[in-house]
Formats: structure tokens, sequence, C-alpha cells
């Protein structure tokens, strides 16, 4: 009998602790994705989009161009480029010089 009373102690814990786990989870909301290179070159990428007005502000829920926005976050992904040169993976090397391209693409086409 005092056996049978421990191992449902035990479950019983084993029972709160994951419910305690799982509030905890969702006072603090939806997990975020783990940092990466291409995770933050993608968050710059957004930002020159939002600038292009090729995308909508999340806080205005407007199309706004800002040119000047947008050249500032390219040249900066450039520096970055500059910057890391030599320590990227291949991948990450092509991913930036190709966002890097088509942002320029864009700026050439939203300048017109």
């Amino acid at each position: 009998m005092a056996e049978e009373r421990k191992i449902v102690d035990e479950e019983w814990k084993k029972h709160v602790q994951k419910e305690k786990e799982k509030e905890k989870e969702e006072e603090q909301g939806p997990s975020l994705p783990e940092p990466s290179f291409a995770l933050f070159v993608s968050s710059l990428a957004t930002q020159t989009l939002i600038a292009l007005g090729e995308i909508e502000n999340p806080i205005t829920r407007k199309k706004e161009k800002n040119l000047l926005q947008a050249r500032f976050t390219i040249d900066t992904l450039k520096v970055l480029e500059e910057k890391t040169r030599g320590n990227l993976t291949p991948d990450e090397k092509r991913y930036l010089e190709g966002l890097l391209y088509d942002l320029r693409m864009s700026y050439i086409a939203s300048s017109k």
C-alpha cells in the first residue's frame, strides 16, 4: 500500500510540474525562434521592404514610402556584408548577396 501511494505521489508531482511549466509558457507568450544570422538579416530586409512601401507598416497598417530610410538600411546591410566577409558560411554569404541584390533592384524600381 505504501509503495502504491509513493507511485501515485510521484505521478502527481510530475503532473503538477508539467502544469506549472505549461502555465509559465502561456504567460510568456509564443516562443521566439532561435537567433541566427539569416533571421537578423531578414529583419533588416523586412524593414527595407516596409520603407520601400512594398509591404504594410505593421504599426500604421499602411504602405508608406521612405526612400531615405530604405537606402540607409540597404547601406547598413552592405556594411554588414563587408564586416563579416570571410566569416560567413557559403549559404549565409549567398543569402546576404542575393538579398542585397533584390533590395537594390526594388529600391531602383521604387525610386522611379
